[in-house]
Formats: C-alpha cells, sequence, structure tokens
C-alpha cells in the first residue's frame, strides 16, 4: 500500500470537504466513492494536520469523519474512522520542520500508542501525549473514536527529559487534573465561539498550563523529589517575576534567582518541577507579545525590528528567525495579514503629458 504517496486529489477533496463551519475544514468520505477514499484521507490528514503512513486495516471498507480546525497556534482534530494504524517513520520524524506535541483523548475504544521504545494502550477518558519529532505509532484496532491537539514544542516550553518520560504513558482518570483536562479539552474541541480569533488567543495559555499540569502531576511529582509546599508559591511568583520584566534583555537566569533569594540550580529544579524550561517559556512570552503587537494598532506604526527590541530580542534577523519557527510565516507576513498596504494600482496616478495638475 503506497502510503506515503503525496498526491492531492482534486475532486474527491472538494466532495468531501462540506459543512465545516467557520474555522474549519471536515472530511465525509460517505461523499468519496470508494476507490478514492484511501487517497482522499491521506491528503486531508498530511495536508491539515499531520504527515503519517497510512495502514488501513479493511482496504475494502474505508471510512472516516474528520474535522480539523485551530484555535491560536493549536490546531484541533476530531475523527471517526474505520480500523486502521498510524506510522511516523524516522524520516518524517527527521523532516519535521515545526516541531510539535500531540495531546490525544480517547474518546471511546482503545488505542494502542508507542514512542520511544514504549508502548501504552489507552482507552476511554484517558490523556496520552506524544511528540512529532520521533518515530510513532498509533493503532486503532476496533476503529477511530479520538480528538487530537497539536501544541508548538516551543509553546508548551517543557524540558526534554520530561517530554520524553511522558510520552506514550497513559494519563488516566485517576488524575483528577488529567479528569479535569480531558473535559476542558472535549468541550473546547467542540466549542464553536472559540474559533474567534480573541477568544482562541486567551485561551491559548491557560490550555497550554493545564497540560503542563497534567504532565507534572502524573509524572512524578508524588514521590522521592516532590517539591515542598514551600516551592509551589516560589514557582508561581517566578512565573509573575518573569512576565513583569519580560521586555528587558538583560533578563536572565541569575537575575531571576538573585530576586528571589536562590541558586540558579534551585531555580532551574523549581521550574522542571513545574514542567518549564526557562529559556523556551521566556522567548514564547516574548514571541507572543510580539505577534499581538504586530497585529494590533501599533503594528503598522512601529518598525518590525523596534517592536521584537521592545520585547528583547536585540538582533532583528533572529527575531525574524524564531517568529517563522513558531508561526509558520515572518513577521513582515503576519503584519500583512492584519494590516494590508494600500493597492500600488491604486496608489499610483497616471499622468497624461502636458497635465501638470
Amino acid at each position: 500500500m503506497g502510503v506515503t504517496d503525496r498526491r492531492a486529489v482534486t475532486s474527491a477533496p472538494e466532495r468531501a470537504h462540506q459543512g465545516a463551519g467557520p474555522g474549519y475544514a471536515a472530511l465525509d468520505t460517505s461523499a468519496v466513492p470508494p476507490r478514492e477514499r484511501e487517497d482522499t484521507i491521506r491528503h486531508a490528514l498530511w495536508q491539515s494536520f499531520s504527515r503519517v503512513d497510512i495502514d488501513h486495516h479493511s482496504p475494502e471498507e474505508i471510512g472516516a469523519h474528520m474535522r480539523v480546525g485551530a484555535l491560536g497556534t493549536l490546531k484541533v482534530c476530531t475523527a471517526r474512522a474505520t480500523p486502521v494504524t498510524l506510522r511516523r517513520s524516522e524520516r518524517l520524524a527527521r523532516e519535521d520542520e515545526e516541531p510539535a506535541v500531540f495531546l490525544g483523548l480517547q474518546m471511546t475504544g482503545t488505542n494502542v500508542v508507542g514512542q520511544h521504545g514504549r508502548q501504552t494502550v489507552v482507552g476511554p477518558g484517558s490523556l496520552v501525549i506524544f511528540e512529532s519529532t520521533a518515530p510513532y505509532t498509533l493503532h486503532f484496532g476496533k476503529g477511530v473514536d479520538y480528538l487530537s491537539l497539536r501544541i508548538p514544542r516551543e509553546a508548551l516550553a517543557m524540558p526534554e527529559r520530561v517530554l520524553r518520560n511522558a510520552s506514550a504513558t497513559t494519563l488516566g482518570p485517576g488524575n483528577p487534573t488529567a479528569r479535569l483536562a480531558f473535559s476542558y479539552f472535549t468541550r473546547l474541541a467542540a466549542s464553536e465561539e472559540l474559533r474567534d480569533g480573541t477568544y482562541a488567543e486567551a485561551i491559548m495559555e491557560p490550555s497550554v498550563e493545564l497540560l503542563r499540569a497534567v504532565v507534572t502531576s502524573q509524572l512524578g511529582n508524588a514521590g522521592p523529589g516532590r517539591a515542598g509546599p514551600t516551592e509551589v508559591p516560589i514557582s508561581l511568583r517566578i512565573t509573575q517575576y518573569i512576565r513583569v520584566h519580560l521586555a528587558d534583555p538583560a533578563l536572565s537566569a541569575a537575575r531571576i534567582a538573585a530576586a528571589h533569594g536562590i541558586s540558579v540550580r534551585h531555580l532551574y529544579t523549581v521550574l522542571s518541577r513545574s514542567g518549564i524550561s526557562l529559556g523556551d517559556w521566556i522567548r514564547t512570552h516574548r514571541l507572543d507579545e510580539c505577534r499581538r503587537e504586530l497585529a494590533g494598532p501599533r503594528g503598522r506604526v512601529r518598525t518590525i525590528a523596534g517592536i521584537g527590541r521592545s520585547w528583547g530580542f536585540v538582533d532583528a534577523t533572529h527575531f525574524s528567525k524564531v517568529f517563522k519557527q513558531a508561526y509558520g510565516v515572518s513577521p513582515r507576513a503576519w503584519r500583512e495579514q492584519h494590516h494590508p498596504a494600500p493597492s500600488r494600482r491604486r496608489a499610483v496616478r497616471t499622468v497624461v503629458p502636458g497635465d501638470m495638475s
């Protein structure tokens, strides 16, 4: 089965994508001839959510209903389908230009997830995370009833060690934080109101913080080395301090640690226990502020380099590079989306020889 064939299906996807509503694209293969369904599903998934090899367990009985949309920088995919196995190969993982973390919610049935040499069975009401930059397998033996969120790796800002330990590990109903997250993300995906850009931007950060809380509460803060009661408020004070001083290019680990009367080593320990990678966290929040300002009223008035500098990016080239890595567009392109330049055609006046008026 040519599962890595990237041919674009012309007529079938157009017939299949209908009734999606604002901000979403929908695929319903009942509108597609059976012989075209395999290519249609592959095309839709590769173009809109994730590049994976697809192995349909019963090629003669292929069917899927999928909705994909965006909430800020989060991508959301809900899917029901016939039994299938999805594989991300070494090659596809290596070619990933937008590192991300997937959060999967198992609605009904089961899913066997494998990554980093581990396998876990994910049952109804449970969550699982896995990384886009390492090979993984999702095996839906009795059909798919699944909700998945794609979160930029940089936005999550969690240490690589924590993510690797959490990948392909069931985050189950026995964890009250996971139960809360399951309910929250299920409602988030179903809400049409939250597709609006204003609301989507507002919920991005609390959504990421909730996922971070699920991972850290599941993985190890219940045993030796757990943060003591006095460290919970200090972690909150640290992140609040960083927010206040986010625009200062001189902000550093040493300065943050000194402001709280702790060593740099202890600073990193406290943040790690909260699932925070300091450098990634600062960069992500600075980029968020730049993005808001570029799209806001001051975005057209100020220079792009000036906006970058005002949020701690002293090197304009570096700012442009990390911005594009995070959001998939350059700062200039992002600004133009929200502040289109006047058409040159309208601005240029045709001058007739001899006309000096």
